[in-house]
């Protein structure tokens, strides 16, 4: 299936979702208004939910003579994958991650924790840019980032859902809506946007886990990075997140706490400190991912 085809199929399950939360709740004037506010949303999230995620964990464009070894491997690495050379972004995050965006890779950005920059050396690095660069060239990150972005949608609406029946308010009971259903909205709406990530991501990066270690001939890089990533993620936990949301005075405010709506963007789980179960995980579990990338290297793996 075409990522082309996913990203249209995507859109419009999710809005028929947007409009069956609205009409739970509001009734028939419910689902006119979330129709619209889909149409919107759709159109927010092909043109600019890139600069959203960015702009949402204080993303900072970096120029080359910041960080030359950065833009060395980002070009040498997107030479080989044939792509052109995506923005280059560094996030003030002690968490060590990495993400791309962007609709197509004439559009595409990647983006780096000042974290992962610290713990990892060069070829690890050089994989965790690679299997990116892979969902840029496999045009992954469209797909990913709609979905992350009307997931979080969805999860919103039925947060506000939540407070209007707590403080009073309830559906139209005359145009269809009704507690029952809004009660039923608010309970399978955020579960339905995460399934519909999940099937998104996890496939998807099992294929960029392969595609990044073709193009650096070199899995046990990647596997070495993806251990370090997720031992790190693990041990920062909540206690990490806690300070990262509380500086020390005087200090500039760091990088939010990864949102679960966009978890799946990450090349490894950020709020691995508080999964709660293989089934609702965004992403592969790392030891299946790592098993597969030591497979490819026992057998001899060159890139092409």
């Amino acid at each position: 299936m075409s990522n082309i085809f996913k990203t249209g199929l995507l859109l419009a399950v999710l809005t028929a979702m947007l409009v069956i939360i609205g009409g739970a709740i509001g009734g028939q004037h419910g689902m006119v208004i979330a129709f619209f506010f889909a149409l919107a949303m759709n159109f927010f999230s092909y043109w600019f939910s890139d600069k959203m995620v960015l702009a949402m964990y204080r993303a900072q464009p970096i120029e080359e003579a910041q960080a030359p070894a950065l833009y060395a491997t980002v070009r040498r690495l997107t030479t080989r994958a044939q792509i052109p050379m995506p923005r280059v972004y560094l996030i003030p995050s002690d968490t060590p991650n990495a993400f791309a965006t962007g609709r197509n890779p004439e559009h595409a950005a990647v983006a780096v924790t000042e974290g992962i920059l610290r713990i990892l050396d060069q070829d690890e690095l050089e994989g965790v840019l690679a299997h990116e660069l892979s969902h840029v060239k496999n045009r992954d990150t469209l797909v990913g980032t709609i979905a992350a972005t009307i997931g979080g949608a969805i999860s919103f609406i039925a947060q506000m859902a939540q407070f209007q029946m707590l403080f009073g308010g309830g559906g139209d009971d005359d145009n269809g809506g009704g507690g029952f259903g809004a009660l039923v909205a608010i309970i399978l709406a955020p579960i339905a946007a995460l399934i519909i990530q999940l099937a998104v991501s996890r496939s998807r990066e099992y294929g960029a886990d392969s595609s990044g270690a073709a193009l650096t001939a070199d899995p046990e890089g990647l596997a070495q990075a993806l251990e370090k990533l997720e031992a790190a993620n693990k041990q920062l936990g909540f206690r990490g997140r806690l300070a990262q949301r509380m500086p020390s005075r005087g200090q500039p405010a760091p990088a939010p706490a990864a949102n679960p709506a966009f978890a799946s963007l990450y090349i490894v789980n950020p709020l691995s400190g508080r999964q709660v179960g293989g089934l609702f995980s965004t992403h592969p579990p790392i030891e299946d991912r790592v098993a597969r990338l030591r497979r490819m290297a026992l057998r001899g793996w060159s890139g092409a």
